[in-house]
């Protein structure tokens, strides 16, 4: 069964930075291409930021040069590090694989608001 736990979540001020962390169990991440996504309220849920097998990094056009996704295999685990945070960043972050196959998690919430 493939469980994906988002966390490392908050509160912070505009030009702060967050770092998530997806650990993941069931799947390896380092042979599929993983994703972060968000979902703001009343908005679609949309992807941010993806790795392919291979480790290429890409990146919605919003995000570019703020946002950084890497991948540790040793530890399972998918990272988002988000730097000069915006209001409009604010949003429930989820990781899934790209695309997205396996249920949801619970995601992690991220609020930028001085």
């Amino acid at each position: 069964q493939v469980q994906l736990v988002e966390s490392g979540g908050g509160l912070v001020q505009p030009g702060g930075s967050l770092r998530l962390s997806c650990a993941a169990s069931g799947v390896i991440v380092s042979f599929k291409s993983m994703g972060w996504y968000r979902q703001a309220p009343g908005e679609q849920r949309e992807l941010v930021a993806a790795i392919t097998i291979g480790g290429s990094p890409n990146y919605a056009d919003s995000v570019k040069g703020r946002f950084t996704i890497s991948r540790d295999g040793t530890k399972n685990t998918v990272w988002l590090q988000m730097n000069s945070l915006k209001p409009e960043d604010t949003a429930v972050y989820y990781c899934n694989t790209r695309p997205p196959y396996y249920s949801w998690g619970q995601g992690t919430q991220v609020t930028v608001s001085s």
